[in-house]
Protein backbone atom coordinates (compact mmCIF):
# COMPACT_ATOMS: atom_id res chain seq x y z
CA UNK A 1 0.00 0.00 0.00
CA UNK A 2 1.34 3.35 -0.77
CA UNK A 3 -0.13 6.95 0.07
CA UNK A 4 0.76 9.48 -2.18
CA UNK A 5 0.01 13.02 -0.86
CA UNK A 6 0.13 16.39 -3.07
CA UNK A 7 -0.88 20.36 -2.73
CA UNK A 8 1.74 21.64 0.05
CA UNK A 9 3.45 24.74 -0.37
CA UNK A 10 4.38 28.81 0.43
CA UNK A 11 1.37 30.62 1.39
CA UNK A 12 0.61 34.25 2.58
CA UNK A 13 -1.55 34.49 5.56
CA UNK A 14 -5.20 34.37 4.54
CA UNK A 15 -4.60 32.55 1.71
CA UNK A 16 -6.19 29.25 0.99
CA UNK A 17 -3.99 25.43 -0.39
CA UNK A 18 -5.47 22.32 -0.62
CA UNK A 19 -4.18 18.73 -0.58
CA UNK A 20 -4.92 15.41 -1.79
CA UNK A 21 -3.53 11.79 -0.56
CA UNK A 22 -4.07 9.14 -3.34
CA UNK A 23 -3.98 5.33 -2.12
CA UNK A 24 -2.76 2.49 -4.01
CA UNK A 25 -2.20 -0.93 -4.05
CA UNK A 26 -3.36 -3.76 -2.32
CA UNK A 27 -6.45 -2.46 -0.58
CA UNK A 28 -9.32 -4.41 -0.05
CA UNK A 29 -11.22 -1.98 2.23
CA UNK A 30 -10.59 1.66 3.59
CA UNK A 31 -12.37 2.88 7.10
CA UNK A 32 -11.43 6.31 8.55
CA UNK A 33 -9.26 8.74 6.95
CA UNK A 34 -7.05 11.31 8.02
CA UNK A 35 -4.79 14.50 8.17
CA UNK A 36 -2.19 15.17 11.13
CA UNK A 37 0.64 17.40 11.08
CA UNK A 38 4.00 18.16 12.91
CA UNK A 39 4.96 21.74 12.93
CA UNK A 40 8.53 22.96 14.32
CA UNK A 41 9.01 21.87 17.71
CA UNK A 42 5.85 20.31 18.34
CA UNK A 43 4.13 17.07 18.34
CA UNK A 44 2.38 15.83 15.44
CA UNK A 45 -1.42 16.88 15.90
CA UNK A 46 -4.74 15.17 14.37
CA UNK A 47 -6.11 17.79 12.36
CA UNK A 48 -9.29 16.21 10.74
CA UNK A 49 -10.68 12.60 10.34
CA UNK A 50 -13.90 11.70 8.01
CA UNK A 51 -15.07 7.99 8.66
CA UNK A 52 -17.00 5.77 6.29
CA UNK A 53 -20.23 7.31 7.63
CA UNK A 54 -18.97 10.78 6.75
CA UNK A 55 -18.65 11.34 10.20
CA UNK A 56 -15.68 14.13 10.86
CA UNK A 57 -13.84 15.30 13.78
CA UNK A 58 -11.60 18.52 13.24
CA UNK A 59 -8.90 20.03 15.90
CA UNK A 60 -10.20 23.34 17.82
CA UNK A 61 -7.56 25.25 16.05
CA UNK A 62 -8.64 24.53 12.28
CA UNK A 63 -12.95 24.35 12.89
CA UNK A 64 -14.37 26.62 10.45
CA UNK A 65 -11.20 26.85 8.37
CA UNK A 66 -10.28 23.27 7.00
CA UNK A 67 -12.56 21.05 5.70
CA UNK A 68 -11.92 17.36 4.81
CA UNK A 69 -13.39 15.36 2.29
CA UNK A 70 -13.26 11.83 0.46
CA UNK A 71 -13.62 10.43 -2.83
CA UNK A 72 -14.20 6.61 -2.24
CA UNK A 73 -13.94 5.19 -5.49
CA UNK A 74 -10.81 7.22 -5.82
CA UNK A 75 -9.57 5.93 -2.72
CA UNK A 76 -8.38 9.85 -2.15
CA UNK A 77 -8.53 12.19 0.80
CA UNK A 78 -8.94 15.80 0.33
CA UNK A 79 -7.89 18.99 2.81
CA UNK A 80 -9.22 22.36 1.95
CA UNK A 81 -7.65 24.68 4.47
CA UNK A 82 -8.70 28.27 3.84
CA UNK A 83 -8.13 31.37 6.12
CA UNK A 84 -4.19 30.03 6.51
CA UNK A 85 -2.39 31.25 9.70
CA UNK A 86 1.52 30.98 9.93
CA UNK A 87 0.59 28.52 13.15
CA UNK A 88 -0.52 26.51 10.49
CA UNK A 89 2.91 25.90 9.42
CA UNK A 90 3.80 22.17 9.39
CA UNK A 91 4.47 19.35 7.45
CA UNK A 92 0.61 17.96 7.22
CA UNK A 93 0.66 13.58 6.79
CA UNK A 94 -2.45 11.88 5.36
CA UNK A 95 -3.72 8.74 7.15
CA UNK A 96 -5.47 6.04 6.33
CA UNK A 97 -7.06 2.56 7.91
CA UNK A 98 -6.80 0.02 4.86
CA UNK A 99 -7.65 -3.71 5.60
CA UNK A 100 -5.62 -5.50 2.58
CA UNK A 101 -7.29 -7.96 2.58
CA UNK A 102 -10.81 -9.47 4.02
CA UNK A 103 -9.01 -11.44 6.53
CA UNK A 104 -6.90 -8.67 7.66
CA UNK A 105 -7.51 -6.19 10.48
CA UNK A 106 -7.39 -2.62 9.84
CA UNK A 107 -3.67 -1.47 9.76
CA UNK A 108 -3.12 2.45 9.88
CA UNK A 109 -1.21 4.07 6.93
CA UNK A 110 0.67 6.80 6.48
CA UNK A 111 1.71 9.47 3.71
CA UNK A 112 5.25 10.71 3.29
CA UNK A 113 3.98 14.42 4.15
CA UNK A 114 3.86 17.47 2.39
CA UNK A 115 5.26 21.00 3.57
CA UNK A 116 2.67 23.63 4.11
CA UNK A 117 4.50 27.53 5.25
CA UNK A 118 1.90 29.84 5.61
CA UNK A 119 4.11 33.50 5.65
CA UNK A 120 2.81 36.37 8.14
Amino acid sequence: VQLVESGGGLVQAGESLSLSCAASGRIFSIDRMAWSRQGPGSQRELVASMTTGNITFYADSVKGRFTIARDNAKNTVYLRMNSLEPEDTAVYYCNIDIKVDDRAAYSRFWGQGTQVTVSS
